[in-house]
């Protein structure tokens, strides 16, 4: 499978703007590769205007995305500002849309406290895996990253993870070391797309998008500082051969989480 890391900056609360952007990105990228991975709340940036920014599924957004996902044979993750039907409840939510029409969603599930994220948004209460093209694919959100129990691989129930995010630069080096030690611990391959540019809160972020093997090996990168692409060929034969070689999640803990 070929996957590829869109690391961008995003223009504060303008969606027609980053849509118009992401649009060009993509069609640059169709034949080249099969899945494209956004950042976190990629049409809006991370934005606490809920109730002004936030689309159903049924939206607009999501509407394009699929039309858009068909046309150049794409799949697409990232996350937006959603919401209910009714426009009462509202979510920073994952994406997964495939050329075929299937649409995945997940909400996410830890809320960033220190941005005041529960104020605007509700918390995820699902840890959806997606299979696709013969992959389980696990879609989390930013701040999910520090909470190792909610990416827990119990019994190799998936094979890549996947974290997008508006991550600061002035925390950088966690996401640079945890998305590494998911890898590691959950033996899969670690996606992780970060954007660029300074929001509208006045936050710095400088990337650091890569993509990591089941061993912890750079597999492909985005420079810093810059919006640009990097694509990685992973392979599944490759990981089951790995996990059958050395099967270290056989001895690992059983738990359950109670909420």
């Amino acid at each position: 499978m070929r996957i590829t890391l869109l690391q961008t900056d995003i223009v504060w609360e303008n969606k027609q703007v980053n849509m118009l952007r992401l649009r060009e990105r993509l069609e640059a990228l169709s034949g080249k590769t099969k899945i494209v991975v956004l950042p976190e709340t990629f049409s809006t940036g991370f934005s606490m205007a809920s109730e002004q920014l936030a689309e159903p599924v049924s939206g607009d957004t999501i509407a394009t995305l699929l039309r858009w996902a068909s046309e150049l044979d794409l799949a697409l993750a990232g996350s937006y500002i959603s919401c209910n039907e009714q426009r009462t409840v509202f979510y920073n939510r994952a994406f997964f849309l495939t050329p075929e029409g299937r649409a995945y969603f997940c909400d996410k599930r830890h809320l960033f406290r220190m941005g005041r994220e529960s104020l605007y948004f509700t918390a995820g209460n699902e840890r959806r895996i997606i299979t696709y093209r013969g992959w389980n694919i696990l879609l989390q959100v930013c701040y999910d990253l520090r909470f190792p129990v909610w990416s827990r691989n119990v019994d190799g129930e998936y094979d890549l993870l996947i974290y997008v995010a508006n991550w600061p630069s002035s925390r950088r080096r966690v996401w640079d070391v945890l998305l590494q030690a998911r890898a590691l611990e959950n033996m899969v391959y670690v996606c992780g797309v970060n954007r660029i540019g300074t929001d509208g809160e006045g936050l710095a972020h400088n990337g650091g998008s890569v993509i990591y093997s089941p061993k912890g090996d750079l597999l492909a990168s985005v420079p810093d500082d810059i919006e640009g692409v990097a694509t990685a060929d992973i392979s599944l034969s490759d990981l089951q051969t790995f996990r059958a070689k050395f099967p270290a999640w056989r001895d690992a803990d059983e738990f359950r989480l109670f909420r």
